[in-house]
This record gives structure tokens, sequence and C-alpha cells, in this order.
């Protein structure tokens, strides 16, 4: 048992903190495709940074772990509620020591667990096969990435594409469709998992299956390597790009499985991850527990380090401007979309439990002329109770657009941090009180965490460590203006642009 149970806890460490070599593969040959010194080129840079600093320090790469989804095989006999047990204490050990972070949420009162352990969490597949040795695959898929997965209904009617119909080309525009209305909230460029067929709950399983191919394989259905090959090619042409900043890189793999269904329903679903593909797999000594072998590392696979040049700055009309709260109303109307701003000073996190509270409530910090930063990090005490934090990338603001202009307003906020951007109701909060949106690199946890200086303190902890408010010293954290306060959204424009060029894909290919 306490084999199995440390084999689990390093298979849950590697997979938190050092990115697959066929993933690695794909960001660097995305980074290679990008024209230097655009925003996507310098946004895969710190990417590419942020994976080599998650491995040297076995730190998650992003501080959004998700949801530990585990695929088991066991031989014949071998004892199942074992397993089940062991990855359990795994999971509370791995949550313990920052490799996760505590992200099981009681959906009826908000109440975290803080150790990951609940009714549905972690999510554990059985089955049984004919071999002698208990194989173990892990997928830690966070929530930016989860809300962009979306299930269609053939026959339907697509925005920029029309009729998809109940053929294999209406699954191509409901894949395309897919990868157009996410954007750059599930951090792009990223991964797709297809399921074709089944119902409505097998769908987004066999779709999330999908994500356990390795990158570079080939669908052994030819019909299915051909659409695959199609969709890779066709969706990086859409000019979403990494982050949703524009650019030649929206799509890093498409991975296509199929089912049979009823006569009444077809299904396409479709489980987007983001570029931090965060999955590893073990294959166990089934009377020991011990560990054989690795499934997805094939060779050693280095990041691509070098620096993303900045001769485009002028052509971006990019420019470098430094901030500290509390920020004037003045040093926000100076800013415009593409400027880098880098912040020194004092900065407070906020997520959905704190921008619910503060509509009805005061806030516990003066934050007239400051600074809310999207984020959930993983934090841990020290043997003084000191907090420390482990990693501390941006969460997708979008879930906060019903409250985000109102706590703009009610409380003099100058700037808000996130990633995948907002929509109308905070663009125009924006410009009537004098505020900006900032982009952060979504995902780059170890990247941002080295920039956080000091944990100044903590309200809401009752909230859980992801939901709290966490008041953070902060030194060279660089982020970019992707809304400013003349009514401009880079965001809005990306959306559009790709649009455009998703219709040209309307007429029928298959």
């Amino acid at each position: 048992m306490e084999n199995l149970k440390q084999s689990i806890l390093e298979l849950i460490t590697d997979t938190s903190t050092n990115l697959p070599p066929d993933v690695r593969r794909a960001v660097n040959a995305a980074k290679m495709k990008e024209d230097l010194g655009t925003r996507a080129a310098l946004s895969l840079s710190t990417i590419a940074q942020n994976v080599v600093m998650a491995e040297e320090n076995v730190s998650p790469i992003c501080q959004d772990t998700g949801m530990p989804t585990f695929e088991v095989k066991t031989p014949v006999g071998v004892n199942q509620l074992i397993i089940k047990k062991a990855i359990k204490e795994a999971i509370v050990e791995a949550t313990k020591t920052g490799k996760l972070r505590p992200n099981s949420v009681d959906s009826l009162t908000g109440a975290n667990s803080g150790d990951n352990i609940g009714p549905g969490t972690p999510v554990i597949h059985f089955e049984q096969w004919e071999e002698d040795e208990i194989e173990i695959k892990l997928i830690l898929k966070g929530g930016g990435c989860e809300n962009k997965n979306i299930q269609y209904s053939l026959p339907c009617e697509l925005e920029g594409l029309g009729k998809a119909g109940r053929n294999l080309d209406g699954v191509r525009k409901c894949i395309l469709h897919a990868v157009y209305q996410a954007q750059g909230q599930g951090c792009s460029a990223g991964f797709i998992g297809v399921g074709i067929g089944g119902d409505r709950t097998s769908g987004y399983a066999l779709a999330k299956h999908q994500l356990f191919r390795p990158v570079d394989d080939v669908n052994p259905n030819p019909d299915l390597a051909a659409l695959e090959n199609y969709i890779m090619e066709t969706a990086n042409q859409l000019g979403i790009g990494t982050m949703g900043f524009g650019g030649n890189s929206t799509l890093l793999g498409c991975k296509i499985g199929v089912e049979n269904r009823l006569p009444a329903s077809f299904f396409v679903s479709v489980a987007y991850n983001c570029w931090a593909f965060r999955r590893q797999g073990v294959r166990l000594n089934a009377e020991t527990g011990e560990i054989i072998r690795y499934l997805y590392k094939d060779e050693k696979v280095e990041m691509d380090v070098t620096p993303a040049a900045a001769a485009s700055e002028k052509a971006e009309g990019r420019r470098e401007v430094v901030l500290e709260a509390p920020i004037s109303e003045e040093q926000i109307r100076s800013l415009k979309v593409g400027d880098v701003v880098i912040i020194n000073g004092e900065m407070h996190t906020g997520r959905d439990a704190l921008h619910s509270y503060l509509m009805d409530h005061d806030c516990p910090v003066d934050l007239n002329g400051g600074i809310i930063y999207h984020c959930g990090p993983v934090m841990l005490k020290d043997e003084n109770g000191e907090w420390h934090v482990k990693a501390a990338g941006p969460t997708t603001s979008i879930r906060e657009e019903p409250y985000q202009g109102e706590i703009i307003k009610k409380f003099g906020i100058r700037a808000v941090i996130g990633k995948g951007g907002m929509g109308a109701k905070t663009l125009k909060a924006l410009n009537e009180h004098g505020a900006v949106y900032l982009n952060a690199i979504g995902g780059a946890a170890q990247y941002y965490a080295e920039c956080l200086e000091k944990v100044e303190g903590v309200d809401f902890l009752e909230f859980g460590i992801p939901e709290a408010m966490w008041h953070l010293r902060v030194k060279g954290f660089a982020a970019i203006v992707t809304m400013d306060s003349h009514g401009n959204s880079l965001h809005a424009d990306v959306e559009k642009s790709s649009l455009e060029k998703l219709a040209q894909f309307a007429d029928p290919v298959f």
C-alpha cells in the first residue's frame, strides 16, 4: 500500500510540475512559427521560461491544478478499492505539499474541503484488462479550459459557418466553431479532444479520453486522420493566437474518437485543453506497486527559451509603462491597447467569491487607485506561520463580467489583471471610470510567482485558499493592456476578425 501511494504521489508531482515531451515539442514548434517581437511570440517565450522554472522548482506549472482525473487499468484479481484509497491518500499529500491547489468545493455551500477530497473528487475511472501490470493515467485539466468545453447536437446552426448537418462535414464545422468560441479564454494555443456520437455523458468522456493520446500519433481511422489534419491546418488560419492576442498558432493538437449513437441523437463533444497540457501515465508492478516505466517520456525535450526579439515593437504600437498603486486616472488615460505595464508595489487577488461578496459589502482594504488580480494562487505556510506563494498565474476573467463594472465604480479600482479579456459591460466601466484591463500570460504560474516578493496579508480565508483575498507586494510584474479606458478591446477585435476568417470555411469540405 505504501509503495503504491508513493508511486501515485510521484505521478501526481510529475504531472503537475513537468510538461511531457510531446507537449514541449508542440510548444517549441509554435514558438518557431510566430513573427519575432509580436505579442504571441513574447507570450510563448514566457510560457517556455515558465515550463523550465516549474521543472527546476518542482512546483506547479499552472496555479490551477484542475480536477485530477485518473484512468486506471487493472489485471483481473487486483483490488481496485486499495488503489482508490492510495490515490486519495496521495492526493491529500500532494495538496499538503503544494503540488496541487485545494480545488474541491462543495457545490451547495461553496466550502473548500482543503485537501482535494470530496464527493466526485478526484475523478477515477477503472477498467480491467488482461495484462499483468497496472496502468494509471492522470490529467490535470484546469477550470479555465474546462469551461470552454462544448457539446453540439446535430443538426444545428453555427455562427459564421451556417448549417451543420449529421455527417462528417457537420462534425468539421462543430470542431472549428469550438476552437473559435474558446478564443484566448482557455489559454490558447490549446489542444482539443473530440468525441463523435455516444450520449451526452459518454460523448464528453470520449472527448476527454482523446487527450490521453500522444500529440504526434496518427489516428487509425483514415477519415478521422484526415479530419484531424484538416482541423490543425485550418484552425491555425483563424488568427486567434496565443492568449487570444492574434498570431499563427491557435491549436497545438487535435484528437478525434467516435462511438455509436442512438438514431435520434448526434452529439459532437469537444474537450478543450490549455497549452499547459498536464497529463502523464505510469505502468506499475501489480504486486509491489512500484513504477516500472512512464508512458509519456519517450525522450528528454528541452524548451526553446531563446528570447523573442522585439523587432516589431513600433509595428504593434507597444511601449512600456511602470505603475505603482495608488494609480491616478491621468496615468490610466495615457495607456493604450498594446502597452506593456510593469507593476511594482501592492496588488490584491480576487476571484468569484470575493467579487460576489463585494457587490453588497465593504472591502477590508482601500482599493481606491488599486489593482485587482484575478488569481487563485497556490499558497503554503512555513514553520513560522508565514504564507509563501508557490504558483500565481491569472485565472479566466470573463467569469467576473457580471460584477466587474460595478466593483470598479464602487471602489475606484484602476487596473484589473487576468487572462482572456472581459466583455462589453466591463469595457464600458473602464471608459466611464478610468481603468484598464491587463492581460497576464495564462498558465505562467512560476514566472509570476517570482515577481511576488511578499505576502502582506490575507482576508476571507474562509472562502478557501484560491478564493481568499491575498494582499501581495510585487516587483516587475509584466502584463499587456488589452482593454483600455478609451473603449478599445484587443479581445473584441480578435474575435471579430477570427469570425470573418471562420466564415471562409463554411462551404462543405467532406
